[in-house]
């Protein structure tokens, strides 16, 4: 049994006790999160997607973290010129716990 949620504006496939890395939500660890935007919902023998979709999916947070370092590096030829920086994106660790189907 999978599903794919859309969070944070990107889409994930997830299965019961997979760990997922999803952009920053205002929770706590330890929190439980229902994610509530499924566009498909598979059982094995049956898929359903689009409107039609009456499932839900719930995690558990395990850590608000962050990604890994991007490095930002700009340079114009011939004139001396060139910077530098860093960044790094916040994240929300989540292991999915249940995949129902309403």
């Amino acid at each position: 049994m999978y599903a794919i949620v859309r969070t944070g504006g990107k889409q994930y496939k997830v299965q019961k006790d997979d760990v997922i890395r999803v952009e920053k939500m205002d929770v706590e660890a330890g929190d439980k999160v229902t994610l509530d935007d499924i566009l498909l919902f598979s059982d094995g023998k049956t898929s359903t997607l689009g409107d039609k979709v009456k499932a839900k999916v719930t995690a558990e947070v395990i850590a608000n973290d962050r990604d890994k370092k991007v490095i930002i590096f700009k340079k114009r030829r011939r004139q001396n010129s060139r910077r530098k920086n860093g960044h790094r994106q916040h994240k929300t660790v989540l292991r999915i716990t249940d995949i129902k189907s309403a």
